[in-house]
């Protein structure tokens, strides 16, 4: 095995990158993520394609447009 992927925990679950050997094999793009959650004791994941170019330019777009704000609000904390 050439390496692992350690799941980052978020509020919904936890997001693993799906290597590209087990992305071809379920016929995914390379880049895939899965999210990992856990349901009435079992556990379920949700298979993400990557970000289009679009979408990442946009997400940087409205992190730009908006920066001061977002820095205040972490500044504020939750």
């Amino acid at each position: 095995m050439s390496g692992t992927t350690i799941p980052e925990k978020t509020e919904l679950g936890w997001v693993v990158d799906v290597p590209n050997e087990i992305a071809r094999a379920l016929s995914l793009a390379e880049g895939s993520i899965a999210i990992l959650h856990v349901k009435d004791g079992h556990l379920e994941v949700e298979m993400l394609p990557p970000a289009s170019r679009a979408l990442k330019e946009s997400v940087r777009d409205t992190y730009d447009r908006f920066k001061d704000a977002f820095d205040e609000m972490k500044r504020l904390g939750d």
